[in-house]
Order: C-alpha cells, then sequence, then structure tokens
C-alpha cells in the first residue's frame, strides 16, 4: 500500500496538514493530518475534495509561444532576451511580475530577487494586494512590522471573538468549528460584525449588520465607550504605547451611543449590548478579513480594530489579540520574501539601510530603491504603455482584478506577456505571448506559511506530468539566461530556504521578530523532514515592538463621509466567496461534488428590492455597474441588506456567459496599501427578458460550446451539465450535441423539446428545453450518463416516484436540502448531531453545519407558526 504523504493545503490560509495517498496512476486519497497543529486531522469540503482536482483535464503540459507548442529552451530563451531587451531599451520600470499567494515561498523568493534585486525595479506585485494589504499597512503603522499578533490556540483561550467582515463558516471552516467547540467547552460567545446575515451567523450570540463602510464609526465608538466605563489599560498605554495629541479629545466627537448607531444603521439596543459584552470579556478576539481589508479605507479600518485592542491592553496575552485571516494558502509567506511592491524583503522597506543591507547580501548592484506599482497601478501602467513586458504567474487578473474588462485592454494591448500557469486557457492566459507550464498542487515541492505564522512543508505527490516544472526553476532559468547564473544557482527548493533564512537573520539583531536563525544549518534532509513551526510563537508577549522606541502606536482614524445612493445607482454592490469554491475555480471548479454547492452565479437580493424591481427567484438579471456589466440568477434573501446586492468572485468566460463580479467592482484602493474596494460599488439591476429555459447533459465534454444569452458549466460525474436560457429558435443548440443515435420529442404547443443521444445503446448526452413547464430535475438524468437507459431517458425520471433531493448542502455525502428538511420532520431531530446520525450530513468535514442549523431553525418556527 502507497505511503501518506505528509503535506499542506492548497486553499486558504489556515494552513491545513494533509495526508496525501497515491492511487493508481493520478488518483490521491486526502485525508485531514491529526499531527499538523493547525486542523489536528480536520478539513473543509474544498480540502476533502482535493483528490477530485489534481487530473490532467485543461491542463497546460507543454511550453507555447503564441499557440504552437515550444522547447524550454526557445521559451525560456525568448522570455529572458524579451525582458532584457525591454530594461535595455525602456529602463527596469518598463517590466512587472503579478505573482500569487498559491506560490511556494521558494517561488516568491526567486521571484522577488530576481525582479528587485537584478533587474532593479520593485515592479512586482501579487494578487495578496486583493485581500490582505490593508492589514499589512495596518500591522505597519501600530506595531512597525508586518505581524499577526494571534494564534490560532487564541480562540481556544478568549470568553469573546468577535467576527469583523469574516463569513467564516464559510471562508475559514475548520477555524469556525474550533470557534464552536470552544463556545461548547467554555462559553465562548461570538459575535458578527457585517452587513449581510451569513451562514456564520446561525450560531452567532449576536449579529450587527452594520451600514457597508461604517466600520471605524463602529470602533471608534467601541473605544470611546471603554474609556467611559474605565476599560482602559491605563499602565500598558502609559509605558508601551505612543497616542497621538489630542487623541482622546477628538474621539468622544459624536461618540455616543445614538450617533454611532445612527451612522451604522443600527438598534442602539444591538450596539450597546456588543459593547456591553466587549467590556466584559477582556480576553477577546477581533478576527477580520475581506470585509475590512477590501475598502478604499481598509487601513483606517484595521488600524480602529487595533486602536481598541490597544487601549484595552488586549494584545500579547492568551485570547485576547486583533487577528488578520488571510485568503490564501501561501499569502503570508510573500509578505515574508517582500512579494509586494511595497517592501523589499525579509520584512525590510526601501529605506536606505536595508536597501544597501539587501543589496550587500544578495551582492546585487542595480537592487531597486524605492516601491514598485500596486497591483492596480501596475495594470494600469500596462494599459497606459509604460509596461512593455510582463509576467503573471499563478492568477488571474484578467478575472480578479476591479474593473476588468480594462484589465483585458491592457492585457490585449501589452507588447508581451508571459503566464505561468497550471491550466492550458484562462481568461488571462488568452492574451499571452508565451505560456509557460507550472507545476499544480500535488506536484510542488516547498514551504508556505499560514495566518498565524506557521511554516509547513508542501510536499509532491505526484510526478510532474508532461513538461511541466516548478515556478521557481522556470524563473531561476530565466534569470540565469539574463545573465545571472552565479546568484541563482539553486538546484533544489532546499537552496532557496537556506538563503531565505539567512537573509532573515543578516544583521537582523532583533530589529525585526520575521528571524527564522533557528532553522538556518538545514540540510537537504533536515528540510524533507521539516516539522510545522512558527517563527514567533508568542508575538508581542514581551510588549516590545518593532518600532524605534518599542511602543506600539495608536493611529488615529476617522469615519469616512458615506455619500447618499445615486439615483442612477441605486444598490450597493457587495462580493465574496461561495463555501466550495475557490478563486477562479481553475481547480475547484473541476470538482463534481463541490461544483453541486452553488452551481450557478448568483445575485443575492432583498425581497423587498425584488418586489420593487418586479424580479422573482430564478430570473436572469443584469447587474449594472459604472464599470460594466454581467448577468445572475437572481437570488432572494432576507439576509440581504435593503438596497445591498452580493455576487460571487469565481465564475469565468472558461464556465459561464454571466457571473463576471471582477467586471463590475471600481478600481478605487485604499491611499495607503492600494487595496482595492471590492466590498461597495454603486450599482443597479434589471431583468433579462428570455423565452426559455433549458439544461445539456453530456458525457465528456459537447460537440460545441452552448451558444445563448445564458449559459454556465457544472462539474458532473464523467461529464458536464449546462444550465441553459435564451430566445429564438431551440436549433442552435442542437450543434453541441455529439453524435450517436437520437430520440426526440417535442411539443409545440407547450414549446418543449427534448432529445437524448445514445452510443451502443448508452446514454452520452441530453438536451432539454422548455417555454412554459417546469423542467425536471436534473440529478436522475446525471446518473444515467453512460448506462442502457433507452427512450425512457426522455421522461427525465424513473417510472414510479422520485424524490428531489434539493439543492445540496452537504457536499461530502452529497445530501440535499429536501432530503434534509424530511428527515428534520418524519425523525424529530432538534440539533445538527441528530441529522448526523441519522443522514451523515456534517459528520466529516462539518463546512455545512451552520446551514444544517439554519434549517433546524426554520423547521422550529414552522412548528411554532403552525
Amino acid at each position: 500500500m502507497a505511503q501518506a504523504v505528509r503535506t499542506t493545503c492548497a486553499y486558504c490560509g489556515v494552513g491545513c496538514g494533509i495526508l496525501a495517498t497515491r492511487e493508481g496512476e493520478r488518483g490521491l486519497a486526502i485525508a485531514g493530518d491529526p499531527e499538523h497543529p493547525a486542523n489536528a486531522g480536520r478539513l473543509c469540503s474544498k480540502g476533502t475534495h482535493l483528490g477530485e482536482t489534481v487530473g490532467l483535464e485543461g491542463r497546460l503540459l507543454l511550453p507555447m509561444i503564441g499557440n504552437r507548442q515550444a522547447s524550454w529552451n526557445k521559451a525560456l530563451d525568448l522570455v529572458a532576451r524579451r525582458f532584457r531587451d525591454a530594461v535595455a531599451n525602456h529602463g527596469p520600470e518598463s517590466v512587472a511580475f503579478y505573482v500569487s499567494g498559491q506560490l511556494l515561498t521558494e517561488d516568491y523568493y526567486v521571484a522577488n530577487k530576481l525582479m528587485k534585486g537584478f533587474i532593479g525595479s520593485a515592479n512586482i506585485d501579487t494578487n495578496s494586494r486583493l485581500c490582505m494589504s490593508s492589514a499589512v499597512s495596518g500591522h505597519l503603522r501600530a506595531f512597525g512590522e508586518d505581524v499577526v499578533p494571534a494564534n490560532y490556540a487564541d480562540l481556544d483561550a478568549a470568553d469573546l471573538i468577535v467576527l469583523v467582515g469574516s463569513n467564516t463558516a464559510w471562508c475559514h471552516p475548520v477555524l469556525y468549528q474550533r470557534m464552536l467547540a470552544a463556545r461548547a467547552a467554555r462559553g465562548t460567545k461570538i459575535v458578527v460584525i457585517d452587513p449581510r446575515r451569513t451562514e456564520t451567523c446561525a450560531q452567532a450570540d449576536l449579529h450587527l449588520a452594520l451600514r457597508p463602510g461604517s466600520d471605524v464609526a463602529l470602533m471608534n465608538g467601541l473605544l470611546a465607550h471603554c474609556r467611559r466605563q474605565g476599560a482602559l489599560d491605563e499602565g500598558f498605554l502609559r509605558d508601551r504605547v505612543s497616542v497621538p495629541d489630542d487623541f482622546w479629545t477628538s474621539l468622544e466627537h459624536d461618540q455616543d451611543l445614538w450617533s454611532v448607531a445612527r451612522a451604522c444603521d443600527l438598534a442602539p439596543a444591538d450596539l450597546a449590548r456588543f459593547y456591553d459584552m466587549f467590556v466584559a470579556h477582556p480576553r477577546t478576539v477581533t478576527m477580520f478579513s475581506q470585509g475590512v481589508n477590501q475598502s478604499i479605507r481598509g487601513t483606517d479600518q484595521v488600524n480602529a480594530i487595533i486602536n481598541v485592542h490597544l487601549a484595552s491592553g488586549r494584545i500579547g496575552k492568551p485570547g485576547a489579540a486583533p487577528f488578520s485571516i488571510t485568503g490564501q494558502p501561501n499569502a503570508m509567506g510573500g509578505r515574508e520574501v517582500g512579494g509586494l511592491a511595497s517592501t523589499l524583503a525579509s520584512h525590510m522597506d526601501f529605506s536606505p539601510e536595508n536597501v544597501a543591507r539587501v543589496s550587500r547580501f544578495w551582492a546585487a548592484e542595480r537592487i531597486a530603491t524605492k516601491p514598485g506599482l500596486k497591483a492596480v497601478d501596475l495594470f494600469r501602467a500596462v494599459g497606459e504603455g509604460r509596461i512593455k513586458a510582463l509576467w503573471i504567474m499563478a492568477t488571474n487578473p484578467a478575472v480578479s482584478l476591479p474593473d476588468a474588462g480594462r484589465v483585458r485592454e491592457a492585457l490585449a494591448a501589452c507588447p508581451f506577456v508571459v503566464v505561468s500557469d497550471v491550466m492550458e486557457t484562462t481568461d488571462t492566459s488568452v492574451h499571452a505571448h508565451v505560456r509557460l507550464p507550472a507545476a499544480a498542487w500535488g506536484e510542488k515541492d516547498g514551504t508556505v506559511t499560514n495566518s498565524e505564522r506557521r511554516v509547513s512543508r508542501q510536499r509532491a505527490v505526484l510526478p510532474l506530468p508532461g513538461q511541466v516544472r516548478p515556478d521557481w526553476w522556470i524563473v531561476t532559468e530565466v534569470a540565469r539566461r539574463m545573465g545571472w547564473r552565479q546568484a541563482f544557482a539553486y538546484e533544489r527548493p532546499a537552496d532557496i530556504w537556506r538563503e531565505h533564512v539567512r537573509l532573515s537573520t543578516y544583521q537582523n539583531e532583533g530589529a525585526r521578530r520575521f528571524d527564522l536563525r533557528a532553522h538556518a544549518a538545514m540540510s537537504d534532509a533536515a528540510y524533507d523532514a521539516m516539522e510545522p513551526f512558527q517563527w514567533d510563537p508568542a508575538p508581542f508577549v514581551d510588549l516590545c515592538f518593532s518600532t524605534p522606541d518599542g511602543r506600539a502606536r495608536i493611529v488615529a482614524v476617522a469615519q469616512m463621509e458615506l455619500g447618499e445612493k445615486l439615483r442612477d445607482w441605486p444598490m450597493n454592490l457587495n462580493t465574496g466567496r461561495y463555501r466550495d469554491q475557490w478563486h477562479t475555480m481553475t481547480r475547484s471548479g473541476i470538482s463534481p461534488k463541490l461544483a453541486r454547492h452553488r452551481e450557478e452565479p448568483l445575485v443575492e437580493m432583498n425581497p423587498r428590492d425584488a418586489m420593487n424591481l418586479e424580479l422573482i427567484d430564478g430570473d436572469i438579471a443584469e447587474v449594472v455597474t459604472p464599470q460594466g456589466a454581467s448577468m445572475f440568477r437572481v437570488a432572494i434573501s432576507d439576509n440581504q441588506r435593503v438596497g445591498d446586492l452580493f455576487t460571487p468572485i469565481h465564475w469565468t468566460d472558461q464556465q459561464s456567459t454571466g457571473g463576471r463580479t471582477g467586471l463590475l467592482a471600481r478600481a478605487l484602493t485604499d491611499p495607503y496599501s492600494g487595496q482595492p474596494g471590492f466590498k461597495s460599488t454603486p450599482a443597479r439591476i434589471k431583468r433579462v427578458a428570455l423565452e426559455w429555459r433549458g439544461f445539456l447533459i453530456t458525457q465528456g465534454e459537447p460537440a460545441a460550446r452552448p451558444r445563448c444569452e445564458w449559459s454556465t458549466r457544472i462539474a458532473v460525474p464523467n461529464g458536464a451539465l449546462w444550465e441553459l436560457a435564451g430566445s429564438g429558435d431551440f436549433a442552435r443548440l442542437e450543434r453541441c450535441l455529439p453524435k450517436g443515435e437520437r430520440i426526440e420529442a417535442s411539443d409545440d404547443a407547450r414549446g418543449t423539446r427534448r432529445i437524448a443521444v445514445l452510443r451502443d445503446g448508452r446514454l452520452v448526452a441530453a438536451l432539454f428545453l422548455s417555454k412554459s413547464v417546469a423542467l425536471p430535475t436534473r440529478d436522475w438524468l446525471i446518473e444515467q450518463l453512460g448506462l442502457d437507459t433507452g427512450a425512457a431517458v426522455l421522461a427525465g425520471r424513473p417510472s414510479g416516484h422520485q424524490v428531489d433531493r434539493g439543492a445540496i448542502v452537504c457536499a461530502c455525502f452529497n445530501i440535499g436540502i429536501n432530503t434534509i428538511v424530511s428527515a428534520i420532520a418524519d425523525h424529530g431531530l432538534v440539533d445538527v448531531a441528530s441529522i448526523g446520525a441519522v443522514l451523515g450530513a456534517g459528520t466529516n468535514c462539518g463546512s455545512c453545519r451552520p446551514a444544517l442549523a439554519g434549517l433546524l431553525a426554520s423547521a422550529a418556527k414552522e412548528v411554532t407558526h403552525a
């Protein structure tokens, strides 16, 4: 039997340990690593199903120049020559790298070293700019260094956990389960601060659905309340914190309970309850994520949270800390090596002494001396023609950046674009002059750092397919061809790791907390066997900060004016993630089980708004902003505030005609961090009038991609499901069907058409279209793919009664909402554990437990009203 390999999950910043066991040529069995301190064996739905995402479907396996296969030598020589020529003719500021939190630390290190140390420009930025750079800026302003001052163990020790702008139950499910375990064990209180009522709220003690963008007012009001209640740590403030002159006087302006409640659009009683809970529980962790960071005032919002913790002494103690939870698996590793354009390397900025220090260490004569272009400005420079050569690694900015239509125009106009990726075709790679096949998760070897500063090994389980190569190798080979062979004489990831460690210690006598000297003398064998470790297990427990005087800084921040909604743009658009999907779905979208939780890109809206705009659940609607427009299926939910819309970030042109959220967001950024404000874009919405609905199910891929106003691809076992809607004749969709024996049924009076395609008597495709009547559920037809079904398949259901399981709630066991609701009623189930005992739902990864709790609450409410 194959030996399990200890590695690390490819998804969020929790950094869960995984045991991956090879099965056959490309198969993997996945289990949580019970010895990894980040997760102790727990995994969420995405991590659980990583084994479904490691196939070679859609992979880029060979270097490509244009649309022609090339050797590695030709591709690398071309990349090196074009970058070298651009620098020679236009200067080092004419080239740029855009990289990713999907890279391993060793990949990040060599890319940063090449750009900043040898090309001589700091024009390397990362997609982490889009998710946590406001936290970085807030940490730097408050602590003097980008140090997350918390551990996961603080969640176990806290008496109060405040989640601000964090749908933890969906985005960091393993940590959410840890919070619920702490509450069950010791009564920990949970408060959620979020404009949306997300599934994280299902088991919270209090939910504050504040006005979007009013976080500074809320936190300043909390700080003023703590001062009035005598809840500040006066000794800590006096000895360890620098406070601006007149800070306390200015803080009191408009900070009474009613003024703050009015500014945040909250009930004063709910606000008072939260403030009193905070004062009563000194062991408080405030965990914040994209709802705080992704704002044009994100850094101020971060510092407003940190201010409260500093002033009340809730830092450097067990169970007491402000906690930025990162989105990507190695966003922290990128921050450590200097992957952001605003930092140099190893937690050093561009001060003259740091530039000189890193220049000596790297023996780099042309090192960058100032920050480079941040992500949004970088692509603006591409569009303006200032960037002549651009290298994009492991990310999809044509989808993920705001105002993505402009990003596409910029990429199309750029003289030379290189894309290193695992996938053959993405919305970004279609603009590439050179595509380089990079290693995917399961093939990579190196390290990652999670949200609590814990470094873990990501180990290769599968061989490199085709001509795929690791990112560090690709960058190293280009650097050598540009003339810097000795500086990039790496033969293995361990070589890069040792240099990274040495730089962290170089002339660092306590000036920076980021210091890996305990791991400096690491052999190849020791690197291979590396156990997870934290580079600062107890940050700020000594109450000494990385500032010149060793004191933390309170930063005066004021609530920005929140303008009234405009007549032409009466709605506010918020964006975010779905539970079972990841970024632009190049990996998670392959998994049939993950695809069924939210099958299509939805626009969620309040029932009152839907009624006013004459929209009903299931309509196709167009969301329009000043930047662009895209279509979504309408989902009506009272979890949305009146006047607010929510759309997911995941869908691309590869999967859907709609759902392109990146087209909609404004390219406005925080003045300190450069992070875009994805959470607040003026918008409007209108119904799209379509004549018919339908679906196409195929074994494998269809003969041609469906062409109609609305089409969305959903992965299913052995094939694909396309949800369809449009106007005009059905006939054009028939070209999507594969060759084979056709069985057809049409009803012109009701406007229906059904076609099944058989091959050797077995179903290979089914197309169902209707202008008037309801369509059958898809599950039974999907199960018939490859089976000998005959003409009976046109009924769309088996003979006899078929129970519709409904939308999938539990992805691990494919359990739908109707099955769960029936079990609750039939068995008199009263808690999540009893649902698990009867159905198994919620007993594996636990990601669906908030949804189960919500169904139980709804069932109880129906019984009460009966």
